[in-house]
């Protein structure tokens, strides 16, 4: 009989907890009899790139991936529009994707749902030909994206304090937007679209978006005074960022940013230089995934302020 064969990716520096255990976990939990396991670790930047294709190239039926967003990101992208399927081991700061997908964030569950074989195939944006699952923009949140890939702690509480820091020095701008049913001029403190409703860590700027509609939820955030950052900051752990009077929301499957000079956007929360224009796409149905089912309602019951925060803490 014919095995099945799996990549394992491991990224042994990236996220926040030990990956020493992995190969064990996953050895165990797959039986080798039905499974061929081949297990890779990466040593530099996009080496997971290169693990990734080369599976894909080789028929290997799913490529698993045990490190942060970055890593999975990496991975991610060299199989889109392919026949192999991602399967999500979280180990980042964020863990957007996994959590917009519903995969636990527990390595044995994890590993759980790759084994139950349920897949998803899911929609995946790009933004001046760099490929984003998640979420990608301008405005703050890529002003904010610079700041905190220089954090040697990469945790909720970095960012956080990033966020309260930078709100003092940065300066909106104004931008041309053009998207799919119009065009405005707006100055904005953040444009984001989103592809997945959340950036990661359960913040989310987009709650609406769903992975599997072909569009993306462009959020367009006005400039905010210092005494509005707080309950702002609130709504968008609570998903209730869509109700903030400020904020404008656009349902796209394409879109041009413009602006008066070259700078930074973030894809994924990876801050990236690119040029005055910026062009932004949706691919549908691009990614193969493990996960568990898609709810039948996705826009789940607000959570309070207070469970929302102390979990995001925790």
């Amino acid at each position: 009989m014919k095995k099945t064969k799996v990549c394992v990716i491991i990224n042994p520096v990236s996220g926040t907890e030990s990956k020493k255990n992995i190969p064990d976990e996953v050895a165990a939990a797959f039986d080798q009899k039905e499974f061929d396991l081949i297990f890779r670790l990466t040593g530099y930047p996009n080496h997971a790139t290169e693990i990734a294709r080369e599976a894909m190239e080789n028929a290997f039926d799913s490529v698993l991936t045990a490190g942060g967003d970055g890593t999975v990101n990496e991975v991610a992208k060299a199989l889109v529009n392919s026949d192999t399927t991602l399967g999500i081991i979280p180990f980042g700061s964020g863990n957007g994707l996994a959590r917009e997908l519903g995969v636990p964030l527990d390595s044995e569950k994890a590993i759980e749902i790759i084994l139950k074989g349920h897949t998803r195939t899911i929609d995946y944006g790009v933004a001046n030909e760099h490929i984003f699952f998640c979420t990608c923009g301008v405005g703050f949140d890529a002003f904010i994206s610079g700041k905190f890939a220089e954090e040697k702690n990469r945790g909720p509480l970095g960012y956080f304090r990033n966020i309260l820091e930078g709100a003092v020095d940065f300066k909106s701008e104004e931008y041309e937007i053009t998207y799919d049913d119009g065009e405005l001029k707006e100055r904005a403190f953040i444009i984001t679209c989103g592809n997945a409703s959340q950036y990661g860590n359960e913040a989310y700027i987009a709650p609406g978006a769903d992975m599997e509609d072909g569009k993306m939820n462009v959020s367009i955030l006005k400039p905010l005074n210092a005494l509005e950052i707080p309950q702002t900051t609130l709504q968008l752990f609570t998903k209730n960022i869509d109700k903030n009077s400020k904020m404008t929301t656009l349902l796209t499957s394409n879109l041009t940013i413009k602006r008066s000079h070259a700078g930074v956007m973030h894809v994924d929360g990876e801050p990236i230089e690119t040029g005055k224009d910026i062009h932004v796409k949706v691919i549908p149905r691009g990614l193969n995934v493990f996960a568990p089912p898609k709810p039948a309602n996705k826009q789940k019951e607000n959570e309070t302020v207070f469970s929302a925060l102390t979990r995001w803490f925790s």
